[in-house]
Formats: structure tokens, sequence, C-alpha cells
């Protein structure tokens, strides 16, 4: 197919996708690369990079992908990142690596708040300030930040998850004010609940999902739903948006 006859193409495009060996972030940097995005995947897990690698050469063999290894939220890797990016600009960035912990806000430690804190808000904005400072987002390009429904909704027991999800969307709107007079979009993506390890995870603490499943009139997302939608965010087709939030939640919050 030539990707280039459509706007959503990213054909020649330098994409970072953090988070980029599981879940939303290895289906997002696929989709990328089926687009004709150059890929660099990062991620903590060596033997998920080799493998993730392994698939976006497989999917789009004429891409240059890499993958680099590291712990955003350490300062130390993210100078290696960028280091390892180069002095080539990037087109596009999305911020996928986040974590989810159950806990109502009586039994929430400190701890707890710290570590969410710090991998959903901290390392995605330090990560990004870093690429700011070294002109390493290209004019025109776009950034994606994977925040949550739970930023727009009362849920029981992710009280500090959905905290950090609402602090992301307040601060992209206000980057995306700061970057837009070098032509750069920031945007976030809420999805709702999608079939991803995280979701098999929670149907485990909390048992059948089957009952919540029914609040959703056209059923729980698929990872390639959300990415989809992140190829748009990074694409031309959406270059008159920037600093606003696509809620994905299968018509949840309308039903």
């Amino acid at each position: 197919m030539d990707t280039t006859l459509t706007p959503f193409h990213l054909t020649g495009q330098r994409i970072l996708v953090t988070g980029a060996t599981s879940g939303l972030g290895h289906s997002i940097a696929m989709a990328c690369a089926r687009m004709g995005a150059d890929v660099i995947g990062v991620g903590r897990d060596e033997e998920r990079l080799a493998r993730t690698l392994e698939s976006l050469q497989a999917a789009a063999p004429e891409g240059k992908h890499q993958t680099l290894r590291a712990d955003l939220t350490q300062a130390q890797d993210r100078a290696a990142v960028i280091e390892q990016i180069g002095t080539a600009p990037l087109n596009g960035v999305v911020h996928s690596a986040g974590i989810s912990r159950l806990a109502p806000v009586r039994m929430i430690t400190e701890q707890h708040l710290r570590e969410v804190q710090s991998i959903n808000v901290d390392a995605p904005m330090l990560l990004t300030q870093a690429l700011l400072k070294r002109s390493l987002v290209a004019p025109g390009g776009s950034m994606v930040f994977i925040a949550s429904i739970a930023a727009h909704i009362g849920v029981p027991g992710v009280a500090a998850y959905s905290g950090t999800k609402a602090a992301l969307i307040a601060m992209v709107r206000c980057l995306a004010m700061e970057v837009v007079k070098r032509g750069i979009r920031a945007n976030c993506l809420s999805p709702a609940l999608v079939e991803t390890p995280l979701l098999d995870a929670t149907a485990t603490l909390v048992g059948s999902m089957e009952q919540e499943r029914g609040n959703y009139p056209l059923g729980f997302g698929k990872p390639d739903d959300v990415a989809n939608a992140a190829v748009f965010l990074l694409s031309q087709a959406s270059r008159w948006i920037t600093g606003t939030t696509l809620v994905m939640d299968g018509g949840l919050t309308i039903s």
C-alpha cells in the first residue's frame, strides 16, 4: 500500500514511543511502523525490546527502527536516550509508558503516590523538556501523551492514578501553548478500558470484568483502536489540532 496517498501517513518520519514493549505502546509502535515511520521504541526490559525490534522489522522492513533500554524515571537514563537519538530531530513522540496501582485513598501510601507520579507525570514531562532543550522535536512535529478516562470520571480505588492523568492533561494544555510558536503540537488520548495486559491484571484483582463490559455500548477497546488514534494525532491529518484530549470510551460516558 502506498501510504503517502493518505494524510494519515508517517512515511520517513522519526517517531519515538515510550513503553513500546507491551500494551498500548507496543501497538502504537507497530502502527507507526506500518504507516511508514522509523520507530525508536523505548522500554525497560531487554528481552522485550529485542522482540519488539524483531516485530517492527518484520512489519516494516524498509524502516530504520531501533530500540533503547531506559528507565525514564532515572535522570541518567533519560540523558542516555537523548544521546542515542542523535542530532536528527524527531517528528513525533508518544508517551505511553505508565502504571496503575489500585488502592482506595484511605490505604494509599506516600511511596504509592510518589511512584505513580514519577512514572505517569514526571518522566514524560522531563523527557519532553530534555527533547525541547536540544531542539529534538522538529517544527511541525507532534507529541502525544496517553492519559485515561479515569481523569474525567470518578472511579473507586484509582485516585492516585486518576490524579496523575488529570495532571498530565492540564500540563499538556500549557505545553501546547508553549510550543505552538514552533509549529509543534501536543495532545492527549484518554482511553477507557482496553484489552491489554493491564486489564488482565485488573481482572485478576477484582474478579470478572463482564459486569463492567456491560457499561460499554461498543465493548472494551482494542489496542489498535488507540494506536490508530495516535497515528491520527501524529500525522498531518490532525495538523489543526493541539492542546486537546480525545476521549475514547466506547460510549461509556454517554450511556
